[in-house]
């Protein structure tokens, strides 16, 4: 048996298309999806309620909105496979996704696999994406696509419930899991598209938030495992302060400043470059976040210790 968790949040139109690949699986072992809503206020429940017999795999468990970490815990609590397939709620999947994962796996217990992960804005034909440079990933556990024995999640500790906001809970799990002697199986036959809308202006409110997030959650990744190569991913080091402080110069460069060009590159159909030269105050907010976020945490142990 292998179980397919699926954690989400508001993410009601991309998520059927998901499913509705995960139905379509060419695999012929018994497989189980398990849905763990993380309080969706979209309908999201009530369409999978009332459209039950569409997706015969599915198994749909609710929880408060707690994040990812807490819901991908869930679904490994009540998964009832061997194996356990971690994807995103908005990633649309090949008929041979399940097959290519089970396939990499099937002579290596003490490893996961992790597939391709190609970032697409096309909502209509997201499999028609093409692999770019950007779609390369060197993370060693990333939970988007992912498959992985469940007894190593168990060993290893599942999920630290403490990351509550947005980033890191994956990579964290994944120190832990190549501390067990874990390895890592490249997969790139098991392709996810993972869909998002093209860039607006309007997605800058949130996007500045999620920055300032990963930045405070990276820190409670960094408490854990306080190493370099922690602070080069969580972007805790000099090199990253002087970086993005100067491409943003000093901050000036930032959402208000640049709307006006950042708008002109939307209309004139460059949602992408826009997007791109936005990741320049973005990282510079992810910065100044977990340098706030530091600060924070050591004056609280100081007055913890006085």
């Amino acid at each position: 048996m292998w179980s397919i968790v699926i954690p989400t949040y508001n993410r009601l139109p991309i998520l059927q298309k998901c499913l509705q690949a995960m139905e379509a699986q060419d695999f012929t072992q018994p497989y189980e999806i398990v849905v763990v809503d993380d309080g969706s206020t979209d309908g999201t429940v009530e369409f999978l309620q009332s459209h039950a017999d569409h997706f015969p795999h599915v198994r749909l468990f609710q929880q408060n909105h707690e994040g990812a970490a807490i819901a991908r815990n869930t679904g490994i609590d009540v998964a009832n496979g061997e194996t356990i397939v971690f994807i995103d709620s908005d990633l649309v999947v090949t008929p041979v996704f399940l097959s290519a994962h089970a396939k990499a796996l099937e002579n290596s217990d003490r490893a996961f696999t992790y597939g391709l992960v190609i970032n697409t804005s096309n909502f209509e034909d997201p499999t028609s994406a093409q692999v770019k440079i950007q779609d390369i990933s060197t993370a060693f556990f990333a939970t988007g696509n992912v498959a992985i024995a469940k007894h190593w999640l168990i060993e290893a500790g599942k999920f630290d419930p403490s990351f509550r906001q947005y980033g890191w809970e994956d990579l964290e799990l994944g120190v832990r899991l190549k501390n067990l002697g874990l390895k890592l199986i490249k997969c790139p036959e098991a392709v996810g598209y993972h869909w998002h809308p093209a860039f607006t202006i309007e997605q800058l409110p949130r996007l500045v938030d999620v920055e300032e997030q990963r930045g405070r959650m990276g820190v409670v990744f960094y408490q854990k495992h306080p190493t370099w190569e922690v602070r080069m991913m969580i972007q805790m080091t000099w090199f990253h302060v002087v970086l993005w402080g100067v491409l943003s110069v000093g901050g000036l460069l930032n959402e208000r400043s640049l709307r006006p060009l950042l708008t002109w590159l939307i209309n004139h159909g460059k949602p992408q470059l826009a997007l791109e030269i936005a990741r320049i105050f973005l990282n510079w907010y992810n910065v100044k976040g977990v340098y706030a976020a530091y600060r924070e945490a050591a004056l609280t142990k100081s007055n913890t210790l006085l």
